[in-house]
């Protein structure tokens, strides 16, 4: 099996289902794409910069992604899994 966190119900941090729909896909797109900024988010969702924003927040609040300071442009953030969160799930198998 490749390196890839794959969402299921199985794995996923309990967090996940508290999120709206809107956070489950950005989810799952990160888990797939991985790290990417949140207009890049909105282009690989199809979903509007506001809904992405939101999701971005949703999603930080229950600690199940991380951001960083983009190096290519400061002005963005890189969002990405918290590894350390579904590291714990996935020990739970």
């Amino acid at each position: 099996m490749s390196d890839q966190i794959v969402l299921t119900a199985k794995t996923a941090p309990d967090a996940v289902d508290e999120t709206p729909p809107s956070a489950k896909l950005v989810l799952t797109v990160l888990a797939h794409e991985g790290s990417l900024t949140q207009s890049r988010l909105a282009e690989e969702t199809m979903l509007p910069a506001r809904t992405v924003r939101y999701a971005l927040q949703q999603l930080e609040e229950h600690d199940l992604v991380d951001s960083q300071i983009s190096f290519a442009d400061a002005r963005q953030h890189v969002y990405s899994l918290n590894d350390d969160r579904f590291a714990k799930a996935d020990a739970r198998e």
